[in-house]
């Protein structure tokens, strides 16, 4: 039975950056935090797992990589993660112990393949990983690390406490992809992202308008000093503040719930009400009186 009064949370905090084990080990300290509240659906930012690499350059430009840049990239690829190995089990032993939705950004590996992925996971209150989406197009350099993702990724979970999905940061400018998720009736649309702009605000407050859905934003906060010292050079050109966050929670009628979160972490909650979704739509629904399939045609690839 689907529930209509839910508690989401939204994770504001900090990687141990370039460190696997002891992200994973906060992961789970935060689902314990996040649980006492008693919240439905915690959000975690994009790639959290190891780290959204602000800055780095790995080596390379135009026509030429380093062998600095190429050890770099080894280390940041041993400490990101598969889904189906040891720590993925964890954290879905921490959701099942918490009896919560989890969602969390991951930089995710194959045991076959060195290509790297920017991923969000979906793990359910059993501890099952129920989904997972792959950027489907790596922003400007981030292309340097991660390989882009398909439609078969393009995830909305129906759960118990309505569908679930998103996309990973600006895949939401995608009038297309965000349209893939309107068609599969998306209720609790994440955003997890690494933008930290005033202007990302208005893009995830368009999207719930747009959308008629709920819409969670999540960043990380990360300064200088939480990169390991040894990377502190390769980032002198950059403020001390690398990440100052953003998340926030917003309603299908674009107000905002709890947030925007800046300058600090934190755990943003807000209780929703899944009502609200059918009323915002009175007046404005993307697939349905609002669509027009005779003028308009619109099919995934998957």
């Amino acid at each position: 039975m689907t529930k209509q009064l839910i508690k989401v949370a939204a994770v504001q905090a900090t990687p141990v950056l370039f460190n696997l084990e002891a992200t994973v080990e906060k992961v789970i300290a935060l689902i314990r935090e996040a649980a006492k509240n008693e919240v439905d659906l915690m959000v975690f930012p994009e790639a959290f797992i190891p780290a959204y690499p602000r800055g780095l350059s790995f080596g390379t430009v135009v026509g030429s990589r380093s062998d600095a840049g190429r050890e770099l990239w080894l280390r940041y690829w041993q400490n990101s993660m598969t889904t189906d190995g040891n720590h993925a089990k964890r954290i879905g032993q921490a959701t099942k112990a918490a009896g919560v939705f989890l969602s969390i950004g991951i930089t995710e590996k194959e045991a076959y393949s060195g290509t790297l992925y920017c991923t969000n996971l979906y793990f359910a209150p059993s501890g099952e990983l129920i989904g997972k989406h792959r950027k489907l197009k790596p922003t400007g350099t981030e292309r340097i690390i991660w390989g882009e993702g398909d439609g078969s990724t393009l995830t909305v979970l129906d759960t118990e406490i309505g569908k679930i999905g998103g996309l990973i940061c600006w895949e939401n400018y995608m009038p297309l992809a965000r349209m893939a998720m309107y068609q599969k009736g998306i209720e609790i649309y994440l955003a997890p992202t690494a933008d930290q702009r005033d202007s990302w605000q208005s893009t995830l407050q368009h999207i719930a308008l747009e959308g008629r859905c709920f819409v969670i934003g999540c960043n990380q906060f990360v300064t200088k000093q939480n990169y390991p010292s040894d990377l502190h050079a390769a980032l002198a050109p950059f403020p001390d503040l690398m990440c100052r966050g953003g998340s926030v929670i917003i309603s299908p009628l674009g107000e905002t719930l709890a947030g925007p979160l800046f300058n600090e972490t934190g755990i943003l909650y807000a209780s929703v009400d899944r009502n609200d979704i059918p009323k915002s739509k009175l007046d404005f629904d993307p697939i349905g009186h609002y669509n027009r399939p005779d003028v308009f045609q619109f099919t995934v690839v998957e």
